[in-house]
């Protein structure tokens, strides 16, 4: 009787063993990230959990993040856009021309810079998809361009301030449901201002969501005799990222509530991951990066879906643009400078392939993070930027290194 105990516990844990072979890059992503996060909140003393530092690491990175969801699909089809950080910088000199100088009302001016965005976008993809230009030189040569069309655009100057409705998109918090003098008094309870009871509410919503979703999910794969993950696995991932969850919409709800970055930010992960995972469309971006030749002899239709790409990724990255200009205030001919490198490294921190085919949209958005949260203990620690580049250098290096380890392992 024991023996067979032994034997079915060795079989299980073999199983579980197995699993995190397969999924080493996935789930060490997460737990990559709650290591940074306990490190950092270590040897800060406690700032980095504070609830204002919380807030602000979702304002500083919401850019970065959205940027990220559209380069994980160019990278994922094969190819890379270098111009992505020029053009966040010249959709908010454009922005700022026209709602600061031009009198433009702020949402024709947001809404026509979107369409500029896209726009560039298409010129773009044009190159790349019907000209088969390499996307590195096209993006490259847009870099170039609209870097030095915002100097032009700005004269070299900084233009703002913008009004406080278009200051909203970056800075502004979703009102609670509760008065002023309710989310006081459960503030009271709390030790803070104010306790908002929709952030909380939210959280708790995503966190029942995320279980069924995953409850669901494992029903499928049971019904159809697929091998899922392991239970005991299941239960303790999902404790660790609902515990997570509820104790970051916690911090939140007793500061001021969801930043409406953060909704925005959401709404996004949630609308690409469902594109990339549950539709024709983001399979077939995904057999485009596999192998393109067999994509097109299979009827896909390789150049539109590249061109489209492309479009998707001038879209977010006029998004991040106005998002970027409302944080700061004011547009600057420098906005932008670099931060493509920022939004490539978390794509590619984030698990996705350097030859195309493969990433999640979960993890450019992990990687984004780890990013992120480096970047905030550093500076809070008082680490030189000189160092913090360094740093981030190395970790993009490892990341890349243990994918090519992990692809050369398995074959």
């Amino acid at each position: 009787m024991q023996s067979s105990e032994s034997g079915a516990a060795g079989a299980g844990g073999g199983a579980l063993k197995s699993y995190l072979v397969a999924h080493m890059r996935e789930y060490g992503l997460l737990f990559a990230l709650i290591a940074i996060m306990v490190f950092f909140q270590i040897v800060t003393g406690g700032t980095l959990m504070r609830p204002v530092n919380i807030t602000n690491l979702f304002l500083q990175n919401s850019y970065i993040i959205i940027m990220a969801l559209g380069m994980l699909i160019v990278i994922v089809s094969g190819n890379i856009d270098l111009s992505v950080g020029s053009v966040m910088g010249f959709i908010g000199a454009f922005a700022a021309v026209m709602i600061v100088e031009w009198n433009v009302p702020v949402p024709l001016a947001v809404l026509v810079s979107l369409v500029m965005g896209t726009l560039i976008g298409a010129a773009q993809g044009y190159w790349v998809a019907y000209w088969k230009i390499p996307s590195f030189i096209v993006t490259l040569a847009g870099m170039l361009v609209f870097r030095g069309a915002s100097l032009w655009l700005l004269e070299g100057q900084s233009v703002g301030p913008f009004p406080g409705s278009f200051q909203l998109l970056s800075t502004g918090f979703v009102p609670d449901v509760l008065p002023k003098e309710a989310t006081a008094e459960l503030g009271a309870v709390f030790g803070a201002r104010s306790f908002n009871i929709l952030a909380m509410g939210v959280g708790i919503v995503a966190a029942v969501v995320i279980v069924s979703l995953g409850l669901r999910e494992r029903a499928r794969n049971s019904a159809y005799g697929i091998e899922g993950e392991p239970a005991n696995f299941f239960w303790a991932r999902n404790v660790i990222v609902l515990g997570a969850l509820l104790f970051l919409t916690f911090k939140l709800a007793t500061f001021r509530g969801l930043p409406n970055v953060l909704v925005t930010m959401g709404v996004l992960i949630v609308i690409y991951a469902f594109i990339t995972q549950n539709t024709v469309i983001g399979r077939r971006v995904y057999a485009l990066g596999g192998n393109a030749k067999a994509a097109k002899l299979s009827g896909i239709k390789t150049e539109r879906l590249t061109f489209l790409a492309f479009v998707n990724m001038g879209f977010l990255a006029a998004l991040a643009g106005l998002i970027f200009a409302a944080r700061l205030n004011t547009a600057t001919p420098k906005a932008g400078f670099g931060l493509e490198l920022d939004v490539i490294a978390a794509v590619f921190i984030g698990g996705a392939s350097m030859s195309g085919g493969s990433g999640k949209i979960v993890g450019a958005v992990v990687g984004a993070f780890i990013m992120g949260v480096m970047n905030n203990g550093m500076s809070i620690m008082g680490i030189g930027i000189d160092y913090q580049q360094m740093i981030k250098g190395l970790v993009l290096l490892a990341a890349v290194i243990f994918d090519v380890y992990n692809k050369q392992k398995q074959g």
